[in-house]
């Protein structure tokens, strides 16, 4: 399942600044991105669905928005947050939670048998 996220950044008047968004467990596409707040009804078109570049971390513009498309078939729960620390601690950060597919490799495999127990 391919998954899109339009991330709305840094639209603020106060402290405008770019940040530098990671994904850990998956590389993504970046179709689209521009200035100002994201507009559903507008924006989507101009996206470049034919040849996106392909990244791990993306800058989202100063006063403004990208989005991404990724597929989602590496299962488990993936951190993605902002480069910049300070930004992490101020909840510029989530969480996706991707569920076992139909494949073998789609699948978590089980904890070894002599996993500690916490």
């Amino acid at each position: 399942m391919y998954v899109s996220m339009y991330q709305s950044n840094d639209t603020s008047i106060l402290g405008a600044e770019s940040h530098p968004l990671h994904l850990h467990g998956f590389n993504f596409f970046v179709v689209g991105q521009g200035f100002g707040n994201f507009d559903q009804n507008k924006d989507p078109a101009k996206f470049n669905l034919i040849d996106p570049v392909e990244r791990n971390t993306v800058g989202v513009p100063s006063g403004g928005w990208v989005a991404i498309r990724f597929l989602a078939n590496n299962p488990g729960v993936w951190f993605m947050h902002c480069h910049l620390e300070v930004h992490t601690s101020w909840g510029l950060k989530m969480a996706w939670v991707v569920l076992d597919g139909k494949l073998p490799n789609q699948k978590l495999i089980p904890p070894p048998a002599d996993l500690p127990k916490c």
